[in-house]
């Protein structure tokens, strides 16, 4: 057991006692199909949640940014507003259009939404709330997100639309880019934890986050991954393959109604799972400030939920990233690519290489300190 302090407000004992109640109640089988659907259930409503809270958080800080009030019609604050905008995509007629592979058009947006609830299942957003946990958890995080793009690339080219398909083109040249220097990163990472596996990566980071924990390297490591990451996400001022004044919506142009919704949650839910990965490898994930030897101060610290520090540290790196957004203006697209392989790529490299050599002749942190 990594933990010896109370801990009174975390949801594992919760789960915890829901699952010995069913495995007391019913056969094995049925005990672990009610699991699942539960599972599945809270997962999904955890998806629409956090998107519905993410698009009002971005527009209040844009807002911000840019010296305006945002939202402040429907509920105090405009909290209600980015559900009346859901109810409203729901009832959105969709547009059915001419001269289209409708097989492929109407499959897109699925393998959108279904890539990132499968990234989603992944991550650990608490001490035991972890839908699964593969010993190849950093692996399967970055495989599956990479399937987004076929959605991306079969909504271009469904759409027989030249706009569309240049939007596809330029995201499918953008993702298979930068998604080398972001798995590289968390690669490097994977180095100095010694293992893939999410929930251990968060253990060993107790005393010590890795960004702290690898010198240099992590923090260079962990600068290419925000940058990567957030070019992967289409956000500005990476946001190439939805250039408004260019190509009318991109790749998503000829969508409507709920599959227009479909790509719009996506991309907020991917930039949340960006941010979770970051957080995780990067910053400790759920574990709590822990100072070794501070007995009294690590055991204050661990009455503040983990699930809190999860989502606090989630909270800062989409913040950073909405900063972002509204600060820079757009690259064009050979800015774009030439970022990624003359400059970011090469200097990810040279950084895994200098991680293996200093987890190799001792010289991190836990090592020098142990």
């Amino acid at each position: 057991m990594l933990l010896n302090y109370s801990q009174p407000l975390e949801l594992n004992k919760l789960t915890s006692r829901i699952d010995a109640a069913l495995h007391a109640a019913l056969p094995e089988f049925w005990a672990v199909v009610i699991e699942l659907v539960l599972v599945g259930i809270l997962l999904i409503a955890t998806y629409a949640l956090l998107a519905v809270v993410l698009i009002y958080v971005e527009r209040k800080i844009t807002a911000f940014f840019q010296a305006r009030i945002g939202p402040n019609r429907v509920g105090k604050y405009g909290i209600f507003q980015t559900v009346a905008d859901v109810m409203k995509i729901l009832i959105k007629e969709i547009i059915h259009i001419n001269r289209i592979d409708k097989f492929l058009f109407y499959t897109a947006p699925f393998f959108i939404i279904g890539a990132s609830i499968m990234a989603f299942g992944a991550i650990p957003f608490g001490q035991g709330l972890q839908a699964v946990d593969f010993n190849i958890g950093v692996l399967y995080v970055i495989s599956v997100s990479s399937l987004g793009i076929i959605g991306v690339l079969l909504a271009g080219w469904s759409s027989n639309n030249k706009y569309s398909m240049i939007g596809a083109m330029r995201s499918g040249a953008q993702f298979v880019s930068y998604e080398l220097s972001a798995g590289i990163a968390l690669m490097t990472m994977v180095v100095l934890s010694g293992t893939m596996q999410l929930s251990t990566m968060v253990e060993s980071q107790r005393y010590c986050w890795n960004i702290f924990n690898g010198h240099l390297p992590a923090l260079v490591a962990f600068i290419i991954y925000l940058i990567s990451g957030h070019a992967e996400t289409n956000r500005g001022p990476f946001d190439l393959p939805e250039a408004e004044s260019e190509l009318t919506a991109g790749y998503h142009t000829e969508y409507s109604g709920l599959q227009f919704g479909f790509f719009y949650l996506a991309e907020y839910l991917n930039m949340f799972i960006i941010a979770s990965i970051g957080a995780t490898v990067f910053l400790g994930g759920w574990m709590p400030l822990q100072i070794n030897g501070w007995e009294s101060f690590n055991q204050l610290m661990w009455f503040i939920p983990s699930y809190l520090w999860f989502f606090g540290k989630v909270a800062v790196l989409i913040f950073f990233s909405l900063w972002v957004r509204w600060s820079f203006p757009r690259l064009r697209i050979d800015q774009l690519l030439n970022l990624e392989w003359k400059y970011l790529l090469p200097i990810n490299l040279v950084n895994l290489l200098v991680m293996v050599i200093l987890v190799l002749t001792g010289l991190t942190l836990t090592d020098i300190f142990k």
